[in-house]
């Protein structure tokens, strides 16, 4: 027999609690849903937030959003760069045209090519108004597509973020530190990071669910590769 570690894909909330503080967590939030262009199985895809602060955070990624230059990947100054392929980019473009078939609002981005580029580039995409049950909230699409979320309570956003058949990685922001961690305990995704994205090569890597078996990194990494033997004497 073989054992197997799998790493597999995530669909990552992003939690914004009511106290976060919007200047830092808006654009940290948008970092984590666009790094590698969204081909990343940590992407945080789906943005939680307040309903109390919907319009506030809507106003805050529209003024964020030209921090996020489509361009040549070989420039550093290029945030969002092309799909790995044709294929790849025609994926991305059906999920925009669900989530707009299904109800959501495009706040920015959209189908299409961004302007001056073409080939298998796509406009850095956020939806708002969108659904849990909606496609675009629920399937990994692995592009720059970001769907904002609102909820009631922390109850609420708790239980919309572990609604999702993935649990790979997640992030919780507050100013309130010992909430923000009590929140991160209660999500159930391999790995969760309270305001701003970070990595430690020592903390377990994998997930829950759909997102895999195993855990790589550090001691958990090894141990993956042993097999304990117990001698005991009477």
């Amino acid at each position: 027999m073989k054992r197997v570690t799998l790493e597999l894909g995530g669909k990552s909330p992003t939690i914004l609690l009511d106290d976060a503080a919007l200047d830092q967590a808006v654009p940290a939030a948008l970092i984590m849903a666009f790094m590698n262009s969204g081909q990343a199985c940590a992407a945080g895809t789906r943005l939680l937030v307040p309903k109390s602060r919907l319009d506030e955070i809507k106003r805050a990624i529209v003024k964020t959003m030209p921090a996020f230059p489509v361009g040549d990947p070989a420039n550093p100054k290029t945030a969002v760069g092309p799909m790995v392929s044709q294929k790849q980019y025609e994926r991305v473009q059906s999920y925009i045209r669900k989530g707009i078939e299904e109800g959501a609002e495009v706040l920015v981005g959209g189908e299409g090519h961004p302007e001056g580029f073409e080939a298998y580039f796509v406009k850095p995409t956020v939806f708002v108004n969108v659904k849990n049950d909606m496609t675009i909230a629920r399937e990994e699409i692995f592009g720059p597509v970001l769907s904002v979320i609102a909820y009631d309570s922390e109850d609420d956003a708790i239980r919309i973020a572990n609604d999702s058949r993935y649990g790979l990685h997640a992030a919780v922001f507050g100013t309130d530190l010992p909430r923000a961690r009590r929140v991160a305990s209660r999500l159930r995704t391999g790995r969760v990071v309270i305001n701003g994205m970070t990595d430690d090569p020592q903390a377990p890597w994998g997930g829950f669910k759909y997102s895999g078996v195993g855990r790589e990194y550090g001691q958990y990494g090894i141990e993956a590769f042993l097999e304990p033997k117990a001698i005991l004497e009477a």
